[in-house]
């Protein structure tokens, strides 16, 4: 089975990535390796995988693997991808990401997560795939105030740019598959967070700052909770979903632990097992940010049987030393 998978060399991708060629799938990556946060850290992923540049060209040390550097706004290029490897599944997770930099740069959003993913949709228009699966957001819940989260609720309150492209992407999908018969899945991830995740992370930027004794930004003073969910409970919900058959064309999915955590927990559980008093500057909600993120996974856990299985405390400790490791920290 050969996959496409776009957004590669970024954190959820490399990770659906890894687990797909442990699973023998004949896997494609695509990214474009934007300069949003580190690159070194996307090229670092791709080598993790067994991808390495030279003088400008990409090697694969498996025939497993093929990656290609290229942007999605490139429609005949992505066209030709499509034409030439006749792809049995996409999935989709290459994006913008960040919402409070969706404050001040609305327009990379457009560009990225609706140009970018409307050209995907026609070549799975064009070269018609047996799954599209792609990345949605918790975000899309926006002022919802009714916890915790369903996919029942309504979703017409976006309050920031990625949360409303993400909104668009679902409908985007919704209309794709009811005209052409597309078979998609959004994946509405909740607070995710594990080893290789962006530098722009609540996750990593606590650790950084922790380590280097420097003071950490809380916003609305603390008051916050969110759904952190560790990296591999949400390659396992994406992986149950890739093959499953189902009656409806479209749907989407939330896919999240079910356990809201405070901020100030969170931050109490890095500072425990660093055993590093954390400086906290407290400061006022965010524009673009919301109170709480609490994900029913009900309708995911009827569909696949899926569980969340990695603690809290399981998934810190598994960042952390990733972290230590990786920045050599003693």
């Amino acid at each position: 089975m050969r996959v496409l998978v776009t957004g590669i060399a970024g954190f959820i991708g490399f990770h659906v990535a890894k687990r797909l060629l442990s699973e023998g799938f004949l896997v494609v990556g695509i990214d474009n390796l934007n300069d949003y946060y580190d690159i070194q850290l996307k090229k670092d992923r791709l080598k993790e995988l067994g991808i390495i540049e030279f003088e400008s060209t990409w090697t694969s040390s498996s025939d497993q693997l093929c990656f290609i550097k290229m942007d999605l706004q490139e429609k005949e290029s992505l066209l030709s991808l499509f034409s030439v490897n006749r792809f049995d599944y996409v999935i989709h997770l290459a994006a913008q990401a960040g919402v409070r930099y969706s404050l001040t740069e609305p327009q990379k959003y457009v560009d990225s997560n609706i140009t970018g993913f409307l050209n995907i949709l026609e070549c799975c228009r064009e070269y018609p795939v047996k799954h599209l699966l792609y990345a949605s957001s918790s975000s899309v819940y926006g002022l919802n105030d009714k916890i915790p989260f369903s996919e029942l609720d309504r979703t017409d309150s976006p309050i920031s740019m990625y949360a409303a492209s993400k909104k668009a992407n679902e409908l985007m999908a919704h209309t794709y598959s009811h005209l052409f018969n597309i078979p998609s899945t959004g994946l509405r991830f909740f607070t995710v967070y594990g080893p290789w995740s962006r530098p722009d992370m609540a996750m990593f930027l606590f650790t950084e700052a922790i380590l280097n004794k420097k003071p950490i930004k809380v916003f609305n003073n603390g008051n916050m909770y969110r759904d952190f969910t560790f990296i591999t409970d949400i390659v396992d919900g994406v992986f149950s979903l890739l093959k499953e058959r189902r009656d409806s064309l479209c749907e989407v999915f939330n896919i999240g632990r079910g356990e809201p955590i405070g901020l100030m927990t969170f931050i109490e559980e890095i500072e425990r097992q660093l055993n590093i008093k954390a400086s906290i500057d407290f400061q006022p909600m965010q524009d673009g940010d919301v109170f709480q993120t609490y994900c029913s996974a009900e309708k995911l856990n009827l569909f696949v049987n899926y569980e969340s299985n990695v603690s809290v405390g399981e998934g810190v400790s598994n960042f952390l030393g990733w972290y230590k490791k990786y920045y050599k920290v003693d």
